[in-house]
């Protein structure tokens, strides 16, 4: 069915196509029902305003859950690649130790090879020089003595010419 609202100063009547009297009357109620939701659209109901907080609320909380979402998972992700970095950071620094530990033994023990080498050295060097200061005394000894010969030597060539000459 069609249905057609007149406003004519004269009358208000709302012509229907072939409609009964019952009709024009539920559409007489509908009209006003449709006017008065109309205008109430206007004004908003404490309910609206409830509906419309809660809304509003609703959406703001979407909103920062999201951004606490995001917040959260540039978090968890710069935690994981931390970890990461960490734990490659530990893997080197026990092979650094492991290769420093094994630098350091090797050098401790080269250090005490050195140390026996320095200590047959310096034994090596205190027996050389007490034989070097036997060989001095030796060698002042038959100088003293070759001294004391040549010279008994000299005299007695020089009688020999002095007698024979």
């Amino acid at each position: 069915q069609v249905f057609e609202v007149n406003f004519a100063p004269s009358n208000f009547d709302v012509l229907t196509s072939p409609a009964p009297p019952d009709a024009m009357q539920r559409l007489t109620k509908t009209m006003l029902v449709a006017l008065l939701g109309a205008a109430s659209a206007n004004e908003v109901s404490p309910i609206g305003k409830v509906m419309q907080l809660i809304t509003d609320l609703q959406t703001k909380v979407i909103s920062q859950g999201g951004a606490a979402q995001k917040a959260y998972e540039e978090y968890s992700e710069w935690c994981e690649d931390r970890a990461r970095e960490l734990g490659h950071e530990i893997k080197t620094g026990s092979a650094e130790v492991e290769s420093l530990q094994a630098s350091i033994a090797q050098s401790t023990s080269s250090a005490a090879e050195q140390t026996a080498k320095i200590e047959d050295l310096a034994g090596d060097i205190a027996t050389d020089e007490a034989d070097l200061r036997a060989a001095t005394e030796i060698r002042d000894k038959e100088r003293a003595d070759f001294s004391a010969e040549e010279s008994e030597l000299v005299e007695t060539i020089s009688m020999l010419d002095r007698a024979t000459g």
